[in-house]
Formats: C-alpha cells, structure tokens, sequence
C-alpha cells in the first residue's frame, strides 16, 4: 500500500493532510509509542561525551526562518552549516547559510530579501586561542536571497576552500580570496541555477582535476503556488507534502577551468526531472576508479547515480536496490551519507526519513547490489519514532568502527495536535557501531542528548585538531550548537589532509584504505559532502583503537595515481601531497 493518496485526489483530501502526510500509514506502531520517545537503548560505550560549548567558544547565531501563517514550505526545512578552513591557519572555521525575510502572505512576485543583519549568513573564524569571531561584516559573504544548503571545495585549485550556497531563488558561488574575504561569481561562473535548491556537492566528476558541482532541487514550488494544507480550524493549518507540488532535476555544472562552469545536466544523465532531492553525498560504490552519487528524495523513489566513466550517469537505484524500502515502498528522504561502516572495502548508504517510517541502511554487497539492513543493523527499531534530517557516518569514539550521528525533528510544528505522541522538537541521536549492530549510546553521551531540537542541518569535523570527532548542529528558526567531543582521544586516531597535484587540489573523491598494525582494514573517501544541506571536514579521519600506528596508507587519488606510504604513527594530523607518478612516500 502506497503511504499517501493517489495525486488525483490531492486537492480533495487537502483538510486532513496533517492524517495523511508527513507520516507513515503505519498508525499502530505509531500510536502505541511512549510520550517520551526513547527510542531502543543499549550496548556498552566508550566514556565519551557531547558537551554544549556553543557559549563559550562565541557562536551567537540564530537561523531565522521568517515563519508566517500562511505556512510557505520553505519556511520548515531549515538551513546549513559549513566546517571548512577560510585562510588556511589549520583551525576549522564555521558557515552559516540563513533564511531571509518573507512577508505575511507575500505580495505576488516578490522573493525573499536579506533586509538586515539578522538574516545575514554568518563566518566564524577560530581564534589561535580556539574560540571565534564573527567576521561576517566585508566578507562579502552576507548573501541576499534565502538560504538553504552550503558546499565547500577548491574549484579553482588556487588552495583555498570557496563556497556555494544554494537557495531561494537562486544560489551563490563565492570565491575565497586566500584571506577569508570572499567575491560573489555566480553570474560570471555561470553557476547560479534556477529555482528552489536545496543540497549540493563539489566533486570531480570526470576525473579531469577540476572539481564540478551537483546542484540538489526539491520541488516546483513558488510562493504563488502555495495552497492551503491541513484542517480549517485556528492553529492546524499545516505545511503541505511534497506531492502536491510537481518534482524538479538536479543540476549539473562541469568546471571548464578559467573560472567557468558549463550546465551539462542533460549529457550528465542527471536531468530525469523525477527527483525532490534534499541531500546528495558521494563515493566509489563499485571501486571502478569513477565517483557515483547518492541522492535522498522526499516521497519518490531515492536516486543512485552510477558513473559510466565518460561523462555520463545513469540512475540504478531500482537495479541496485536502493530506490525503495524492504517493502517496495517509497518514504521521505531527507539526508544521506555515502561511507563504508563494516569495514570490508565497500562504501554503504544511510538516508534519513521520517516518524513511522525507519531509516535506510543499504549495505553495498560488492556485486553492484545492496541489501536494506535497517532491521539487521538495529537501526530500523530505533529510529521509528523519529524524524531525521543530517546525518554522518563518523567513529566518534575512536575504535575503527564508523557510527550514525543524525539530528533530528519533525517537519510539522502542529504535528502533536493530530498525532499526540509524535513531537516537532526531537532529540539527537547517537548510535554506536559495534562491529555487529548499531545500538543507541544517546543517553550515555551527554545532556545534548536529551534536549529536543528542531535540527535540521549537521557538519561533522575536529574543531579542536585534537583527534576526536566535533559536531555543528542548525536548527529551523533556531540557534546552532557545536558540539565538543570529550573523551574521545583515549583512542588513538589519525587526520589525513590530502593535497592534489594532477587531481583537484582537495583531493576529493580520493579513496583510502588504512591497515593498521594488527592488519584491521578502513576504508574512506575524501569529501565534503553527505548530511543535509551541510559540508563537513574535508580532512579523512580514522579511529585506531589501541593500535599506535598504521602499517600502511593506500591511496587511489581521482586521477588514477596510486600511493602507498607505510609505517604511520598514530595520533597526528598528516598532510599527504599527491606525487606525479605512483609512488611509495608523499
């Protein structure tokens, strides 16, 4: 049975979407939960902790949605956050993408404007002391439309990070100038797209050492198009569900160099026209030496892109098994990451989703296939009662085991009205890999854990360089947290930065296999993609346990030049240079 009611019967059914929509048809699971919401807990943890430093270290900033009665869609789904480093100093530095301000209802044509300082993006700058500063005045990165998503990637190859901001109307592609002040080119780059756009990803597509960028688009949607949603009673006027509005395609810009990008979305294979994507994260599924990308749409079937190699994708999520649920059901996908949690060589794919439904956990079987783990994995029963949006593969603990961080809420602020144990604000969620099943470590791993949150965007990174995984968490018309990591060094660890010579100077896309003393595996791929509308740490990070060294580093750089460096101290950050030919040592 398919969750929602035929799109024929959609302007009829409008009063009850709140019974209907953003909620899964399976109302006696639904309904029997707990108020409280615990979720499923158990299994041993490491002694670490998220601790809320966001005071103290002198982040301020507040996401403002400009919500209104009228109840515009845009106004739910939050915006994005970057960890990137804008002048190079090797301290992590924090973007905040932000909404703009919308009228009450708004005038017919009229689009958002960032009238004033409070729906300015934000650019923090880490201190030497570790704290920050708002830098944000004659940045040149305030923006003018609406915010949503932010990748970050070095197109130009000149060293420094640059931005691309997506949005409403429009995005922004902001070019680093080395010193963390910034030029908008999105016009002169050709790269300033169309419509509402929610992810994107910086990634070199054909190998040529130019990074192109992936462009998500959620819906055809327009304030004028806009219709009521939800009972006609004072206070249940809901958002409406993405099937009442038409799908849109992503977007595919290939970087020309010179500072010009080329719209190839068509030639791409990427211009179906069926996707209402919300997140994108990339990796080398079948280890062909090409990047593939996943992506996470809402209510349709999800989308994998597999690269032939020359130039082209071709969608074979349905083939691959990850289009749908274990049921042949579609759900909401919402965010999604790309990385390999068991350790045997193949990357595997998590998408959020929301409260009823459970999230997506596609093991990569190494044929070309995945099988839906969300049952086997644990993540299945614990996830139900949830709604998640950011999401990131990430060994917060250091043991070689890759976790799932994911932030979390409802996208219906009156959910509770006609679903009363459901709620808008949920809590984070932390869930250890155990090597066997992932088990819920939330209520051990600090007070954050506890508070319930409208998140909606996650970037993952080690902000204190100390070797244990950091967390930035956006919440929807609300403040952002970072999250410090305590007591995550009792394990050992190791930080790759990786700099291109014939690939792109990011190194993304490079795959890196570690084999540690004992002779245990990890694998990952370098990327600043993945999660929901945020860009994460482009730095590669690996927990070694006990192990106080690596036997060996193995790195498929995108350009096809193989490296392996041998002998590798833990519990240092190590910048890695590609050589021009393969090569033993950097």
């Amino acid at each position: 049975m398919n969750r929602y009611p035929a799109k024929i019967a959609v302007r009829r059914l409008r009063l009850v979407w709140p019974l209907v929509f953003w909620t899964s048809l399976a109302l006696p699971q639904i309904l029997a939960l707990p108020a409280s919401l615990p979720g499923v807990r158990g299994g041993s943890a490491a002694a670490v902790k998220f601790v809320d430093v966001t005071q103290e270290l002198g982040i301020h900033f507040k996401h403002e949605s400009s919500a209104t009665t009228e109840k515009y869609l845009l106004e739910t789904m939050g915006a994005g956050v970057a960890l990137f480093d804008c002048d190079n100093d090797g301290r992590l530095d924090i973007f905040f993408v932000n909404g703009a301000r919308i009228e009450d209802p708004m005038p017919r044509g009229a689009i958002p404007r960032k009238d004033g300082p409070r729906y300015s993006n934000r650019l923090y700058h880490q201190k030497s002391d570790g704290t920050f500063e708002d830098i944000t005045e004659k940045r040149g990165l305030a923006g003018i439309e609406y915010g949503m998503g932010v990748a970050a990637g070095d197109y130009d190859n000149d060293g420094n990070e640059d931005l691309y901001v997506t949005g409403y109307p429009r995005n922004r592609l902001y070019h680093n100038n080395g010193n963390c002040t910034f030029t908008e080119v999105s016009d002169a780059a050709g790269v300033a797209g169309a419509g509402w756009s929610t992810s994107a990803a910086f990634v070199d597509l054909d190998n040529d050492g130019l990074l192109n960028l992936v462009v998500a688009r959620y819906l055809d949607w327009a304030f004028d198009k806009n219709i009521y949603c939800g009972e006609h009673r004072p206070g249940y006027r809901a958002y409406c569900h993405p099937d009442v509005f038409g799908p849109v395609s992503l977007v595919v810009f290939k970087n020309e160099g010179g500072g010009r990008f080329t719209e190839v979305s068509k030639t791409a294979g990427m211009a179906a026209g069926s996707a209402k994507a919300l997140g994108i994260a990339i990796a080398d599924f079948d280890r062909d030496g090409h990047i593939d990308v996943a992506v996470a749409n809402d209510s349709v079937r999800q989308s994998l892109y597999h690269n032939k190699g020359n130039g082209a994708f071709e969608d074979i999520a349905l083939l691959a098994g990850t289009g749908l649920d274990d049921n042949g059901q579609t759900y909401a996908g919402m965010g999604v990451d790309f990385a390999d949690y068991d350790n045997d060589g193949w990357p595997d794919i998590v998408t959020t989703n929301l409260s009823g439904q459970q999230y997506a956990i596609y093991h990569n079987s190494g044929d070309g296939t995945f099988t839906y783990e969300s049952r086997n994995s644990g993540v299945g029963a614990i996830s139900r009662p949830y709604s998640g949006w950011g999401v990131k593969f990430m060994d917060y603990d250091n043991d070689g085991w890759k976790d799932l961080f994911i932030v979390q809420g409802h996208v219906l602020d009156t959910i509770q009205l006609t679903f009363p144990n459901l709620r808008y604000l949920q809590p984070l969620l932390l869930l250890r890999n155990t090597g066997k099943q992932f088990v819920d470590v939330s209520a051990q791993s600090g007070a954050v854990f506890q508070r319930p949150w409208a998140a909606r965007g996650l970037a993952i990174g080690d902000i204190n360089n100390d070797g244990s995984l950091d967390a930035v968490v956006t919440t929807n018309n609300g403040p952002a947290y970072v999250l410090k990591n305590e007591g995550g060094t009792a394990n050992n660890w190791l930080l790759i930065r990786l700099v291109g010579r014939k690939s792109n100077r990011d190194g993304i896309g490079a795959a890196i296999k570690l084999v540690s003393a004992s002779g245990k595996e990890q694998y990952a791929t370098a990327s600043t993609a993945g999660s929901y509308l945020s860009a994460s740490d482009r730095r590669v990070h690996f927990g070694l346990a006990s192990e106080k060294s690596a036997k060996y580093l193995e790195i498929r750089w995108p350009s096809g030049v193989a490296q392996r460096i041998e002998n590798v101290t833990a519990n240092q950050i190590l910048t890695i240079t590609e050589p021009k030919t393969a090569a033993s040592e950097p």
